[in-house]
């Protein structure tokens, strides 16, 4: 998807310890530059300059028409949930260690700034999980990878009955349930035994985590499915997670209802072919069957040479 919409008002979404210090200072000098504008929320006003603007949530959020997420995929997944009721381009800048969805190094910061700005650049749209348990601690939680339902020690199961578009299918009984979006099919899904989803498909799989009885096998389902897991009396008490981040406790009979909403959110990508070589080397870290001459077509061409003069 292409968007001809230059970005001139930027909003900072930052680590919370990270040192990104210097991808600010980048950021400030750029609008400097370019007459551009950048906003920083009040719970970030101590680590940003006099020239950056500080305003609240409300405001960042309506003015702002492009965020970068200075940080890992962590950072770029809360950017990315900050301005879900307004999904405008996200770049993510890569101050952690392994990322599929930051694209851009601190070194490359400025190159991808003029590019923001010119609207030199593309945006990939990405579903998110709304999940909801019906309780104030569990209201509506919005996950772009996956939404896990775990047992909240070490012993017993997690056992929920499976209620599929108001129509019960089964029942799971198993150390976890991980419910994925495309995107976040390469996680935990996929260390449980679940399919990889491409990018594309409008579609969420269920899958169980070390299954002892019941339903023992990954379902895929369409968009417009309406998931229900009611937790059953014999369960362990259940622990929610939403992108890796706890979020509450179910008990007997709650139920958490989870659904996938499409465009929920605009990724920047300035080289597609480029991110997508890189995100092939690290899928290639999850053990997918690539071959040793497949593997190196994604090495890029200047450090095959190398590796070549140095047989």
């Amino acid at each position: 998807m292409s968007l001809d919409t230059a970005v001139d008002t930027v909003g900072l979404v930052l680590h919370p310890s990270k040192p990104v210090g210097d991808s600010i200072s980048t950021i400030a000098d750029w609008a400097r530059g370019h007459q551009g504008r950048v906003l920083a929320r009040t719970s970030d006003a101590g680590r940003v300059p006099d020239d950056v603007e500080v305003v609240p949530d409300d405001e960042f959020l309506a003015r702002v028409n492009g965020v970068v997420a200075l940080g890992g995929d962590g950072t770029m997944l809360g950017a990315m949930r900050l301005v879900i009721d307004r999904p405008v381009p996200v770049l993510g800048v890569n101050h952690g260690n392994l990322g599929f969805l930051v694209e851009v190094t601190p070194s490359t910061l400025g190159a991808a700034l003029e590019q923001l700005a010119s609207g030199d650049f593309t945006v990939e749209s990405h579903s998110c999980l709304t999940a909801d348990a019906g309780e104030a601690a569990l209201a509506t939680r919005f996950g772009f990878n996956d939404v896990v339902l775990a047992r909240l020690g070490r012993t017993g199961a997690v056992s929920v009955d499976l209620t599929l578009n108001g129509r019960q299918y089964g029942y799971y009984k198993c150390d976890a349930v991980v419910v994925s979006t495309p995107n976040g099919s390469t996680a935990y899904n996929y260390a449980a035994g679940g399919p990889i989803l491409s990018p594309s498909a409008s579609a969420m799989v269920i899958t169980p985590v070390a299954p002892m009885a019941g339903i023992g096998r990954a379902v895929v389902l369409g968009a417009g499915d309406r998931v229900a897991l009611t937790v059953a009396g014999d369960s362990a008490p259940v622990a929610v997670d939403v992108d890796g981040t706890a979020s509450g406790e179910l008990a007997a009979g709650a139920v958490l209802s989870a659904g996938l909403r499409e465009q929920a959110a605009q990724v920047v990508r300035l080289s597609e072919g480029a991110h997508q070589n890189r995100n092939s080397v690290k899928l290639s870290l999850l053990d997918l069957p690539l071959r040793r001459d497949q593997l190196l077509e994604l090495i890029p061409e200047r450090l095959r040479e190398n590796a070549q003069l140095e047989r």
